[in-house]
This record gives C-alpha cells, structure tokens and sequence, in this order.
C-alpha cells in the first residue's frame, strides 16, 4: 500500500437501512470507531446511505462530531430540470457530502448507464466541489473470454474523458468485478492488484501522466470483509476498499475498518 495515498474504505449501503436505522449506525460505527479515527492520516472512511437517509446522516455525523465522511450513491448529471426521481450533484453538495459513487455495475447493468452518461456524472460530481468515486469492472462472461484489460482500461478512459489534469488527481476508482460483488466470490489480492496497477493506474498514466496516476486512490470492490482487507491493501496499487453488505452491519463495518488500519 503506498504510503502517500491515505486509504480510503467507503460503505455503500445500496437500498438498504430507512433513517431511523442509518442514524442508529452512524453513531455505533462513531462509538466503535473513536479511537481509530482519531489520528488524522492514517484512513479515511465515508458511508454512503440512500438518499433518503442523507440529511439524517449529515446531521448525526456533524452533531456527534464522528470522523466519518458523508457519500451518496449516485447523482444526476444535470444541475436541474423536468428529471423526476432524480438528485442533481448541487443537492448533495448542500448537504456537506463528500464523494459519489458514479458508474456502479448495478447501474450500468441494471439501468443501462453508458460510459458516457457515467462521465457527465463525473463532471458534474467534480463541478460540485465533491469527489467522483468512478466504478469500473468486468463482467464474468468477460472474464473468462480475456477481455478484462480492455473492458477496465475502456471504462477508466472514458469515464475520465475530457477531465483536466488537476481534477483527475482528485477522483477516486473502485475497480469492482462484477462476479465478485454480493457472491461471497473475492478476486485474489494478486489478481485485484494486476487489474489495479496494469489496467486502472496504467491507464491514467497513458491518459495523463504518471504524476496523476500515482495521485489517484484506487479502491476494490467485490465481497470485501474484514479477514481480506489486510491482504488486498498489502498490493501497492489497492488503496482502499468499497464495502457492499458488509458496510451494513456497525460491528462488521467497524471491524473491517480496524483491520485495514492494522494492515
């Protein structure tokens, strides 16, 4: 793990926990939490509730002054309009959040996000003021057919069209193979290592320089638990994790937390 990227374990909650629920494990994982969150530099963590949990959230994290960074889940990537059901990037930043998740593989798979709506949503999210956390992965079938290089390196390319070269040292990527996520299946640490340094950090270097490329914080994603976190953070190219079910529970979450720090 280089130790000039602070790693950053971001809990993305999914449609998962009303605000009565987010609120009561915002202030376990602050309890739990205190004393590992105490020193500054060492990790970063974000939870990242629906977005009906958001100003509840914010206001138990400001109240209870708990170190933990406020995220959502997606955004949309105009500033305003006739979008119903959709939150713009200047409603979320009104809400002190922090960083958004855009391009996850539910979205892309599921609603049919392209590349190219994925990079307005990068746009607008930095436009905002916020972090992108950009998603990038494989699917199964891609996998065993070797087009994992290219279906990563395509999306982080795109994903990043068009971004200057000092906004694009602030996004953050979540490699995430699709087969690995909510499956209990985990890519080695060595396999998620190669697609992160050879493909995610190669990438970006190609794209912008290597400068950039070893400014991002790249983070995996895909049945991340407190007995691998230690592991996949030994890789110098994995510099954080983006938690799925296992964010969901305070004392899971905490203790996978905890095991990244001893890593």
């Amino acid at each position: 793990m280089a130790t000039t990227r602070v790693p950053l374990i971001s809990g993305n909650w999914k449609m998962n926990h009303n605000h009565f629920e987010a609120i009561q494990t915002v202030q376990k994982l602050g309890y739990l939490l205190k004393d590992t969150l105490k020193e500054a530099g060492v990790i970063e963590v974000t939870v990242h509730p629906p977005f009906t949990d958001l100003r509840s959230v914010q206001t138990t994290l400001e109240s209870d002054n708990i170190a933990i960074g406020l995220g959502a889940q997606n955004c949309h990537p105009e500033p305003k309009g006739a979008f119903t059901g959709e939150v713009a990037a200047g409603m979320l930043a009104k809400l002190n959040v922090s960083y958004v998740i855009v391009g996850h593989s539910e979205r892309r798979e599921l609603f049919g996000e392209t590349d190219e709506f994925v990079n307005a949503k990068v746009k607008a999210v930095l436009a905002a003021g916020m972090t992108p956390i950009l998603c990038v992965g494989e699917t199964l079938a891609e996998r065993e057919a070797g087009e994992t290089a290219d279906k990563v390196s395509g999306q982080v390319a795109a994903g990043l069209a068009g971004i200057s070269d000092d906004k694009a040292a602030t996004v953050v990527v979540a490699y995430e193979p699709i087969w690995a996520i909510g499956t209990g299946k985990v890519a080695t640490s060595e396999e998620a290592q190669t697609v992160c340094g050879d493909h995610v950090r190669a990438t970006i270097a190609d794209r912008f320089s290597i400068g950039i490329a070893q400014a991002v914080r790249i983070q995996y994603g895909g049945s991340v638990k407190a007995d691998n976190i230690a592991d996949l953070l030994a890789q110098p190219d994995i510099d954080g994790a983006l938690v799925g079910g296992a964010s969901l529970n305070a004392d899971d979450f905490a203790a996978l937390v905890q095991a990244a720090v001893g890593s």
